[in-house]
């Protein structure tokens, strides 16, 4: 396993397999999440030419795509969160650019369970912890609740670090108002 690390990917075979995986490991979850986690394929290309957002791609041995994932230490490049709570709560590390965020992590289905998902996890959390730095990410109610992912994560990095604290920051929640009969 071989995990490269890039500034974009424009056009061509590289970009359709990342596609490709990229749908294949979050489609389901638009079916199990209130919030669109699915970028559209425009917003997908978007990232993928940005150069602002570094992209960790996880290579099998005989160079087959296998797992993608986007970090960036430009909160501006992350759609839908908003920097100024970072730079509120954490002025010294958002002034120095030690605040870095996990847009997504996304293994072939295939590769699920395997160690493509922690070496980009690992490789992500090393850049952040050489630098005292700090690391957000979101993670959906069932990616936590079923799939245990902020544990998983903790653990990951555990097994890199001692020397690390893990937090909830925010949390947001849906309501639904349902009215079974006329009023």
């Amino acid at each position: 396993m071989l995990i490269k690390v890039v500034d974009q990917i424009i056009d061509g075979d590289l970009h359709s397999a990342a596609w490709r995986l990229y749908q294949d490991a979050f489609d389901e979850l638009n079916t199990l999440a209130v919030q669109r986690h699915m970028m559209f394929p425009s917003e997908f290309d978007e990232v993928m030419r940005d150069s602002r957002v570094s992209k960790y791609l996880a290579l099998t041995d005989e160079g087959q795509l296998c797992g993608i994932a986007t970090y960036t230490n430009d909160l501006d490049a992350v759609p839908l969160i908003a920097p100024q709570y970072f730079e509120r709560h954490w002025p010294e590390h958002y002034a120095s650019r030690k605040i870095w965020y996990i847009g997504f992590v996304a293994v072939s289905p295939e590769h699920q369970g395997r160690e493509a998902f922690a070496q980009l996890v690992e490789q992500m959390y090393l850049v952040a912890a050489t630098q005292n730095g700090l690391v957000g990410l979101d993670i959906c109610s069932y990616n936590d609740d079923v799939r245990h992912m902020s544990r998983i994560f903790r653990l990951m990095i555990s097994r890199v670090t001692a020397n690390m604290r893990f937090s909830r920051i925010d949390q947001q929640s849906f309501w639904l108002y349902e009215f079974p009969s006329a009023a």
